[in-house]
């Protein structure tokens, strides 16, 4: 009976604005209290994030319901920056500035899980279309780990000194969301972290480990639009044309050179056209044709080289096959993209071993990367930020089920929330703690 009375206090403590009041030391364990308020407040809240997704730029809903959390637990919550982000922060005496992200937009796709907490939300997007609504990439979970470590912090509040700021960000998915919180002033209205953290789930990895990497988490990402023009015609007369099919073609083709024959076998790089789009009929000659592109890079040089090449690929093929010179391939980005997440790699090392100290070394895993997947996170610890940053991989998937883990963005993604949010609260919190002062 005394053990139930003392988790019941445990919880009670955790527990809304009351948090914001617990002393230092309760609870002394942390897995206990992160357990507890699991319990009491994370589990709910991880269903509500997940039944209730918001696409890109539209996460006012979200936004709303974490910026309540933040205020409950005593945080100075500033909304609406850089769109629908969400700034909170703790000013707790001298000493650095740590800064957590979490992102909060879901993806339009229809879930298809079956699980008595699946989203049936629809949403009106941007362009005017109404579509499903889903967390298909795990951002219900950074969410609810963040307001998990938020209350762990206050909690803990007596037993640290410096600046915590957190942060939830809109528009990920998009890649614009981070860019957009850095230029309303994240780093001059707000105080400046000095070490900037966050994390991602992984349906690859199992539930309840951690992925520290040392130097490269995620990859670069640019989106390229090019439109190769010719001159169009019949097409019983394809010499009378100067034919954009088939100069796309052959630039489709000579694009991938610039992976397998101008970039080391050992760097990261990809080039994939995921688009072609000409013509109307069979029998006539289009003046243009569409592709869209993805690049991808594990450096900047690399990233350079790739852009570079696109011009150079599509300009000197078009010549080659008799493309007017006012006819020649116009390539467009129509957004900045996003550099590779690199970590500072004495950082990630430090932090690998608090974590390992904290949850216990057979928590860390390092298995090699499968794909070349980014995260506009990188742009908070950019070199000339001189911000620290270090983004780690939570698993959130069963072991036994990892053969079968639907992949992220899929209509069947899922991912098990208790081992995921707790694992992320942990981590996160030990993290934050290690970088700021005791007192």
């Amino acid at each position: 009976m005394r053990s139930m009375l003392l988790l019941a206090a445990a919880v009670a403590a955790l527990s809304g604005p009351a948090a914001a009041q617990a002393p230092a030391s309760a609870p002394a364990d942390l897995r206990a209290a992160i357990a507890a308020d699991y319990d009491a407040n994370l589990g709910a809240l991880w269903e509500h994030l997940h039944r209730n997704p918001e696409l890109s730029t539209l996460e006012v809903r979200t936004a709303a319901r974490m910026a309540q959390e933040l205020r409950a637990l005593g945080y100075d919550v500033t909304t609406g920056v850089g769109g629908n982000g969400v700034v909170a922060v703790l000013r707790n005496g001298p000493g650095p500035t740590v800064m957590l992200r979490a992102d909060m937009d879901g993806l339009p796709i229809r879930e298809e899980t079956g699980l008595p907490w699946a989203s049936t939300v629809t949403q009106v997007d941007t362009d005017g279309v109404e579509k499903p609504v889903m967390h298909a990439c795990g951002h219900d979970v950074h969410m609810t780990a963040l307001i998990g470590a938020a209350r762990q912090m206050m909690a803990r509040r007596g037993a640290w000194s410096g600046t915590l700021v957190l942060i939830g960000q809109p528009a990920e998915e998009g890649v614009r969301g981070a860019r957009a919180m850095l230029e309303d002033g994240l780093y001059t209205r707000f105080p400046k972290p000095d070490y900037a953290l966050g994390f991602h789930v992984k349906a690859g990895l199992p539930a309840g480990h951690v992925q520290v990497p040392e130097a490269i988490a995620y990859s670069s990402s640019d989106s390229l639009s090019m439109t190769v023009r010719g001159v169009g015609g019949h097409g019983a007369s394809p010499h009378m044309t100067v034919d954009p099919v088939v100069m796309a073609s052959y630039i489709v083709v000579a694009l991938q050179t610039l992976r397998s024959r101008e970039i080391s076998p050992l760097e990261g790089a990809v080039v994939t056209v995921g688009s072609i789009h000409g013509g109307a009929r069979a029998n006539i000659i289009p003046d243009e044709v569409e592709l869209q592109l993805t690049l991808r890079a594990d450096s900047p040089e690399v990233r350079t080289h790739l852009r570079a090449g696109v011009e150079r690929i599509a300009r000197n093929t078009a010549l080659a096959l008799n493309a007017p010179e006012d006819r020649l391939p116009i390539v467009r980005q129509p957004s900045a993209g996003v550099p590779p997440v690199i970590n500072d790699t004495p950082l990630a090392l430090r932090l690998r071993q608090v974590i390992a100290d904290g949850m216990g070394a057979d928590v860390l895993v390092s298995p090699p990367r499968t794909s070349m997947g980014a995260e506009d996170f990188a742009l908070y610890g950019q070199p000339e930020t001189g911000v620290k940053a270090v983004f780690f991989d939570v698993g959130g998937t069963a072991p036994e089920h990892l053969a079968e883990a639907a992949p992220h963005h899929s209509s069947h993604f899922r991912i098990e929330p208790r081992p995921a949010v707790t694992t992320g609260v942990e981590a996160m919190t030990l993290s934050a703690m290690s970088l700021l002062p005791k007192r």
